[in-house]
């Protein structure tokens, strides 16, 4: 799992029939004290997050997949599964 920010909206008019009604998310990975890395990926949403939050991206085929459409089995890589409230280093 890692912690990202959503950057953006991709708008796909032709995708496979499995992610019919779902959401793909531009994402850019932070450091738990909120700082941009390098590393930015596409993550289906699976709970209504939107552009400027913070949120956890499971990168399992089996478990993105699952999330996501709630069928396993689809070829999905990466999979926003929470949206983050705070955090808290001790």
């Amino acid at each position: 799992m890692l912690i990202a920010r959503v950057i953006g909206n991709v708008v796909a008019t032709q995708k496979n029939q499995r992610y019919e009604g779902s959401r793909i998310m531009l994402c850019r990975q932070i450091t738990p004290e909120g700082e941009d890395m390098d590393y930015t990926c596409l993550a289906l949403d699976s709970v209504n997050a939107g552009e400027g939050d913070t949120v956890i991206i499971v990168q399992e085929g089996w478990g993105a997949s699952t999330a996501s459409t709630g069928k396993p089995g689809a070829a999905i890589d990466s999979a926003i599964v929470g949206v983050v409230d705070k955090i808290e280093l001790l």
